[in-house]
């Protein structure tokens, strides 16, 4: 990739050395749906963003030649920092912060949103504005990741690091979600093989088909028929001990479906979060699951008005 693919045309930087660079970007609860097309066998995922966030500070320095990242253990947001870094042809030398209240490990795309939000800062430190499709081509040399640097929900091919299509935006729902506890690898997931046959696999196809029209509608039942099927075709690969309490408390609240964190921990019920009996809702399933081991935590996506970080 050059520079002029991210930075436009002339590929220049008009910073001032030692700019602090900020950048975020969102996570989201888990997918709307994910599986494989039978179009060549390809992972998928529907994005589900949510208000919550990683942030990143980046600051260039001259007296450093290698990036010290903190917390320590975000290595592949340091290497993404030096690459940038790199592609300008400038020193290797800096300090990024990374933050944000997405746990690591429960499905909330928290790895992705933390190299989306590196990207952005070491950006903002340069001057220049690094597209979404700049991005996605910076991060395909790294891990598997989710398409968060595209707002909105997108259909995103995670192993490829590709952007299938745009798929459109929802109103803000409410999500009340049982974490069952302990983490998910997210690497070592994506290297299990997916035991779907071809029936399963044009199952997906009709899935991801209904679930755009559907956003596209605003038709929140329908988005809850896909994600309810598409939590239920996960068991096939990673079964959930409390899926029938969590399924019958849908049901009790009147909940639009079940949304599960396909490579992650939690599992949870979608309400329309202008739902004049929310919170009455909200406390029924904090009862309902009061037995089970985990914790039960409350969520809200983003809704039209609220993406202001790609292009």
């Amino acid at each position: 990739m050059t520079t002029s693919a991210l930075a436009g045309p002339s590929g220049r930087t008009d910073a001032p050395p030692g700019r602090l660079g900020v950048g975020t970007a969102f996570g989201t609860f888990g997918e709307l749906l994910q599986g494989v097309l039978p179009d060549g066998d390809r992972d998928f995922l529907v994005t589900f963003p949510m208000a919550q966030w990683a942030t990143a500070t980046f600051r260039p320095t001259g007296d450093l030649r290698r990036i010290r990242v903190f917390p320590r253990h975000k290595r592949k947001s340091a290497r993404l920092a030096a690459t940038i870094l790199e592609l300008f042809g400038l020193p290797t030398g800096g300090v990024l912060e990374l933050g944000g209240g997405l746990a690591e490990g429960k499905g909330f795309a928290s790895s992705s949103a933390d190299l989306v939000a590196t990207a952005r800062a070491v950006g903002d430190a340069l001057g220049v504005t690094l597209s979404a499709g700049a991005i996605e081509s910076l991060l395909r040399g790294i891990e598997p990741t989710d398409g968060v640097m595209y707002d909105g929900i997108v259909a995103f091919h995670h192993r490829e690091v590709r952007l299938r299509e745009r798929v459109g935006v929802l109103p803000p729902l409410t999500v009340v979600a049982h974490d069952e506890g302990g983490t998910v690898d997210t690497i070592r997931f994506n290297r299990i093989p997916k035991p779907f046959d071809e029936a399963d696999k044009r199952e997906y196809a009709r899935l991801l088909a209904a679930l755009t029209t559907a956003v596209h509608d605003g038709d929140l039942a329908a988005v809850g028929a896909v994600t309810t099927r598409s939590a239920v075709l996960n068991g096939k690969v990673r079964p959930r001990r409390h899926f029938d309490v969590l399924r019958r408390l849908c049901h009790e609240v009147d909940g639009h479906g079940l949304v599960i964190a396909h490579s992650g921990t939690t599992l949870g019920i979608l309400l329309g979060h202008d739902d004049p009996q929310r919170t009455a809702k909200i406390d029924h399933v904090r009862a309902g699951c009061a037995a089970l081991p985990g914790t039960v935590t409350v969520h809200r996506s983003l809704g039209p008005d609220e993406y202001v970080t790609s292009a």
